[in-house]
Formats: C-alpha cells, sequence, structure tokens
C-alpha cells in the first residue's frame, strides 16, 4: 500500500508538472528535458550506494523509510515553487528519496518473503505501483476540473497521500531480525563483493540491460499518439490504457514466476513487447496506438516482476542491496541509451523506426534465452562391470 500511495502522490505531481513549468514559471523544453534528466540520473546512481549501505548496515527499513520520508518532505516544495530552482531542488530531493528507497526496499521484500513467493510478492508491488501511476493521473485530471485548473492548488493534494504512505510503512511494515544474516559483512561495492554475487547473478544483469534497449521510455508511445492525431487533452489516455493492463496483470504475472518456467514467461514477455513495437510502428490510428499501448502494459507486467525475482534468487541475502542497486544503475542506463537512441531514429528516419528498433532488440534478447542453457551437471562415473 505504501507505494501505492507514494506513486499516487508522485504521478499526480509528474502529470501536471511539465506544465506548471511551463506556463507558471516560464520554463523552456529545453530546461524541463535537463531537470528531468538529472534527476532520473540522480536516482539511478543513489541506488547503488543505499543497496550496498543497507547490506553493511544489515538492515534495510531505515533506508527506505528515509527514502519514502524524503519523498513526501518534497512534496509541499512544488506548490510554494516562485522559481524554477525551488522545482529542480524538489525534483532532486524527491528523486534522491526515489533512489535511497528503491534497492533496499526490493530487498527487504526478498527478505519478508518466502522464496517459493517471490514472484508472487514483487508482481504485487508493480501491481501496486501501476494503480497508483493510473490513480495519479485521474487524480489530477478530476482535481484540475474541481478547481478550476487552479494547479498550485492541485499540487497541494498530493501531499496528503505522501505522508500516508511514510505513516503506513514506519507502522505496518516489520523488518526480521534475521534480514541480512551472515557472519561476515562484506566491503560495499567491493571486489569480494562482486565475486559473490557469482555468475549466474551477472548473467541476469547482462539480460536486464539488453532487456531495457528493447523497451525505451514510455514518453514515445505518447510521441506516436500525437503524431497519429490525438489531441493534447486526450494524450493521458495512452499511459492510462497502458497502467491499467500493468496493473492488472502483474500479480498473476509474478504468481506465475513462481510456478512455471522463467525462460517459457520471459519470452511470452518478449514476444508480446515484438508485437506492441509492431503495432507502434504500424500505427496510423489512434486506437492502433491504444492497442499497442495495452500490449506494452501486458509485457511490463510479464517480465518485471519475474525479473526482480531473479535477481533475489541468485543473489546472496547479506548482498541483496548491493544486487539490486548494481542492477538498477546499470538498466537505469541501459533505459537511457535506448531512450536517446530512439529519439535519434525518429528524427532521422521515422517513428516507424524507432518501434522496429525496439522489436529487433527484444528478438535479439530472446534469441539469447533460447539459446542459453545452464551448464549441465557432470555424469558420475560409471560403476564398473562385475568380471
Amino acid at each position: 500500500m505504501g507505494s501505492l500511495l507514494m506513486d499516487t502522490s508522485s504521478e499526480l505531481i509528474h502529470s501536471l508538472l511539465p506544465i506548471f513549468m511551463t506556463t507558471v514559471l516560464g520554463a523552456s523544453m529545453v530546461t524541463v528535458g535537463v531537470i528531468e534528466g538529472i534527476a532520473e540520473a540522480t536516482a539511478a546512481v543513489t541506488k547503488v550506494f543505499s543497496g550496498a549501505l543497507s547490506d553493511r548496515l544489515r538492515k534495510r527499513k531505515p533506508m527506505v523509510i528515509l527514502g519514502y520520508g524524503l519523498a513526501a518532505i518534497s512534496k509541499p516544495i512544488f506548490p510554494l515553487a516562485t522559481s524554477l530552482a525551488w522545482v529542480f531542488a524538489a525534483r532532486f530531493i524527491d528523486r534522491i528519496g526515489k533512489g535511497i528507497r528503491g534497492a533496499p526496499r526490493d530487498a527487504l521484500i526478498a527478505d519478508i518473503t518466502p522464496a517459493p513467493l517471490r514472484g508472487a510478492a514483487y508482481g504485487l508491488r508493480q501491481a501496486l505501483d501501476s494503480v497508483g501511476a493510473l490513480l495519479g493521473p485521474l487524480l489530477a485530471v478530476a482535481l484540475m476540473v474541481a478547481f478550476a485548473n487552479d494547479l498550485k492548488t492541485v499540487l497541494w493534494a498530493a501531499v496528503v497521500p505522501a505522508v500516508l504512505a511514510v505513516a503506513l510503512l514506519a507502522v505496518a511494515v516489520r523488518e526480521p531480525e534475521h534480514a541480512v544474516s551472515g557472519s561476515h559483512v562484506y566491503a560495499p561495492l567491493s571486489l569480494t563483493s562482486a565475486r559473490r554475487l557469482g555468475a549466474r547473478y551477472w548473467l541476469i544483469v547482462v539480460l536486464g540491460a539488453v532487456f531495457t534497449l528493447a523497451r525505451f521510455s514510455e514518453a514515445f508511445l505518447i510521441l506516436r499518439a500525437r503524431d497519429v492525431g490525438l489531441a493534447i487533452g486526450y494524450v493521458p489516455v495512452i499511459m492510462i490504457a497502458m497502467n491499467a493492463v500493468y496493473a492488472a496483470a502483474a500479480y498473476p504475472a509474478g504468481a506465475a514466476a513462481d510456478s512455471m518456467s522463467r525462460r517459457t514467461l520471459l519470452l511470452s514477455g518478449l514476444g508480446v513487447l515484438i508485437g506492441a513495437d509492431f503495432a507502434l510502428a504500424a500505427a496510423s490510428a489512434v486506437w492502433h496506438v491504444i492497442a499497442g499501448a495495452l500490449l506494452w502494459g501486458l509485457h511490463m507486467a510479464l517480465t518485471q516482476g519475474l525479473l526482480s525475482k531473479l535477481v533475489a534468487d541468485n543473489a546472496p541475502a547479506e548482498l541483496r542491496g548491493t544486487a539490486f542497486g548494481i542492477f538498477n544503475l546499470i538498466t537505469g542506463g541501459a533505459l537511457v541509451i535506448a531512450s536517446v537512441l530512439a529519439g535519434f531514429l525518429w528524427e532521422r528516419i521515422g517513428p516507424a523506426a524507432t518501434f522496429l528498433a525496439g522489436a529487433a532488440f527484444a528478438a535479439v534478447t530472446a534469441i539469447g534465452v533460447l539459446l542459453y542453457r545452464s551448464k549441465p551437471p557432470k555424469p558420475s562415473m560409471p560403476m564398473a562391470s562385475a568380471p
């Protein structure tokens, strides 16, 4: 529930912040891009150090509360902002909070969830995040109507769910005493820790990075909708459609990861992503883009909880925070590269090229998954036959 409340708060603000910056504070589109880019990069880098620190301290919950607390503190700054410097400060604090809580929170889920149920647990978290991402924009639209487009008043509404998220986490979540076990404490981000993570973990990191190259920023879904003629006022429908499917399918998909072949589930997600890319590449009407967005949400549901489960299952308990931090940093960097490449292809060749390139990366990832086989166990020596 904490994820749902905080995502509702954050997405309410994010759905209105570009308008607030450009119309109320007079920011240029370049300035908006710089602020958002620095904010997301800050979150990605912070995740590595917060995860490693939670391993070092052998405690997750204090880091998670700190992260959620910083995000909550940032929320009143937005409606109080009188300059872009205030907005930059608020976004910086908010993303620092996100970075601090991200890896320790994912590690804490693994700590308090039995291994056979981790897929369901991560699926549930993804579902709640998506419900928040759905409710935030819907609440923003409703409040904008209720308060006659008074942006500052609507932004104040984001404070309530953010404070409730911190209170709920502090009271309702209990960290087990044995959460971060082990007699030896490994130095954060050291060579010894890297070796302890093991080859299978690093293979999952590589898989996650290549997979992320195939799924660039969802902003390109919105741009595609505008490209085929969707009116600006209805653009949020694309994200609402995507998040509705994501929220509905994330928990069943996560539970499936506990009981069925992970390879099959991952290949299914890649296949759905390829279908989404083809639909978006060939789109000539709004409903084509909506169909592509629905498939995009389904592929996210099939894969994101599964990847979290794979990280948790293949990292030692005492290094789970570090493992999630590294995974989030590398996949976050891959997302930046993918989005830059997508924008370059869009400008130089056209929107279809962007989505066809995404389909190509997804196909390459699927081929790699099909070709990879775990190293078989060595056959036992046959017993000598009796004379």
